[in-house]
C-alpha cells in the first residue's frame, strides 16, 4: 500500500496522529524536502529508506515506488500541508491506476489554516465574507486566465494566495486591478506555525515593501480582504433569537 500523507503546515506536531503513525511503520518514505519539516523524519525507524523528492522527477519517484511495491514495502508519499493543495498527486496517482497499485491519501492541515492561526483570523466573517479564494499568481507555471488574481478580486471575497512572494509587485497591481483598494487589507505569514514563522500586516500597496523590509522572498501566504480587520456582523448560529434544531430562538418582549 501506498499512502499519501499531508505533513501539516510545518509545525512537527502539527501531523495528524494517523499521519504519524504510518511515518512509524513506513519502510519508504519520498518527502517534499522543499517544504516539509525534516524533522518529522525522526518518526521513522532506523531501517526505513528516505528519499527527498525536491531533487527528484515524477518518472524517478515513480521508479522508487514501484520498487518498494515490487518488495511489499509500506510506502509513505509525505507532502506538505494537505496534499489536495499544489500536491501534484493526481499524476502520481494516474501513474500508480496504471500499474494497477493500490493507494490512500491521509489529509493534512493546510498551510493556509496555519496562516490563519497566526493572524488570529476567521475567513468567514458574516456580513463580510463567506467564500475563501485559494490561488497563486502566474509564473513559470501558468494559471487559466478566467483564474486571474483580478478576476477573483472583484468578488471581494478572502483570498489566500500561495506560491507568489516573488511576484508582489504583479500581484498588488492585479489587485487592485480587480477593485481592491490600495488602502484595503492584507497580510504575510511567512513559513506559517514554523519557529521561524512572521506574520506582517499591511495594506494590498505595500505587499512588496513589506516583504522586502522583512527579508521575506519565498514560503510565505498573502491573505487579502476585509476580514483582516474592520466590522462584522455577529453570528445568527448563536444568536440567543434565532432557532436552530437544538434550540428555540428567544424573543424580547
Amino acid at each position: 500500500m501506498i499512502t499519501f500523507v499531508g505533513a501539516g503546515p510545518g509545525a512537527e506536531d502539527l501531523i495528524t496522529v494517523r499521519g504519524q503513525n504510518l511515518l512509524k511503520e513506513a519502510d519508504l518514505v519520498i518527502y517534499a524536502g522543499s517544504l516539509v519539516n525534516p524533522g518529522l523524519l525522526s518518526l521513522c525507524r532506523k531501517e526505513c529508506r528516505v528519499y527527498n523528492s525536491a531533487e527528484m522527477t515524477l518518472e524517478e519517484v515513480m521508479e522508487v515506488m514501484l520498487d518498494g511495491e515490487k518488495k511489499g514495502q509500506k510506502i509513505v508519499r509525505l507532502h506538505t500541508g494537505d496534499p489536495c493543495i499544489y500536491g501534484a498527486i493526481r499524476e502520481q496517482m494516474d501513474e500508480l491506476d496504471r500499474h494497477g497499485i493500490s493507494y490512500e491519501v491521509c489529509p493534512g492541515v493546510s498551510s493556509f489554516c496555519g496562516a490563519a492561526a497566526a493572524l488570529n483570523a476567521e475567513y468567514t466573517l458574516p456580513g463580510v465574507s463567506q467564500s475563501v479564494v485559494i490561488t497563486r499568481m502566474a509564473g513559470r507555471t501558468p494559471v487559466p486566465e478566467r483564474e486571474s488574481i483580478a478576476s477573483f478580486a472583484a468578488h471581494h471575497a478572502t483570498m489566500v494566495i500561495f506560491l507568489s512572494t516573488g511576484m508582489l509587485k504583479e500581484l498588488s497591481a492585479e489587485l487592485i486591478r480587480g477593485g481592491y483598494e490600495p488602502s484595503a487589507p492584507a497580510s504575510i505569514v511567512y513559513k506559517a506555525t514554523w519557529p521561524e514563522e512572521k506574520v506582517l500586516r499591511c495594506t494590498v500597496e505595500k505587499l512588496a515593501e513589506t516583504a522586502e523590509a522583512a527579508g521575506v522572498k519565498k514560503t510565505a501566504l498573502i491573505i487579502v480582504g476585509e476580514v483582516l480587520e474592520g466590522e462584522y456582523e455577529r453570528s445568527k448560529l448563536y444568536d440567543p433569537s434565532f432557532t436552530t434544531e437544538f434550540r428555540k430562538g428567544k424573543t424580547n418582549e
